[in-house]
């Protein structure tokens, strides 16, 4: 709901809206022309600023410029703090996003023992099950780039390890003097191979 439009102008300045805002609001509109949206989405035209002002008023809602660069503004009719509170919403769940998913490194060596192997894959399957993804890559050294071959069956056996809970998103492929894969949580699978209530 649109706060009273004669002190909006002075809410808005409030250090809390200025750390909250990108846009002018209302009486901080300086442009004396604007190209108008209406709440709709539906384009009223270029008018006057104290025409726009007036018709957000008579709606209760704000008058918000969306985009100050054109020729002339950009300025949209809509309810400004659910338009704040929908913005921050949307950056919240990107931010959450990205926390959620990070990419993981595992690396091998062309010649990597058994007990290693299983020590780093258990890290590997900890971190897909956090949500994450994982890379692993095989490192080699000199002439060990002569047996791309097992690193290739490094890997396969890295995949086929980690089968239960994830699924390729970059198959095994060169990059420079190494091999390295891709995977992803697999979903359906960790859902399925969750361990049954009695």
């Amino acid at each position: 709901m649109k706060q009273n439009f004669s002190s909006s102008s002075a809410l808005f300045k409030s250090d809390d809206k200025k750390k909250q805002s990108k846009h002018r609001v209302n009486e901080e509109i300086k442009a004396p022309v604007l190209r108008v949206v209406d709440s709709n989405g539906k384009l009223i035209g270029i008018i006057p600023r104290k025409e726009a002002l007036k018709i957000a008023e008579e709606q209760e809602l704000d008058l918000v410029e969306i985009a100050p660069n054109a020729d002339p503004p950009v300025a949209k009719i809509l309810d400004y703090g659910k338009f704040i509170y929908e913005q921050q919403k949307r950056e919240k769940q990107q931010r959450k996003q990205q926390q959620q998913q990070q990419m993981k490194e595992i690396r091998f060596r062309g010649r990597t023992a058994t007990h290693d192997f299983n020590f780093k894959t258990r890290h590997a399957r900890d971190f897909i099950e956090e949500g994450n993804k994982v890379k692993a890559t095989v490192l080699f050294r000199g002439r060990e780039i002569t047996h791309v071959d097992v690193g290739k069956d490094l890997l396969e056996k890295f995949v086929e390890a980690l089968s239960d809970i994830a699924k390729v998103d970059s198959p095994i492929k060169f990059e420079g003097k190494s091999l390295s894969v891709i995977l992803v949580p697999d979903k359906s699978k960790m859902t399925k191979n969750l361990p049954k209530k009695n």
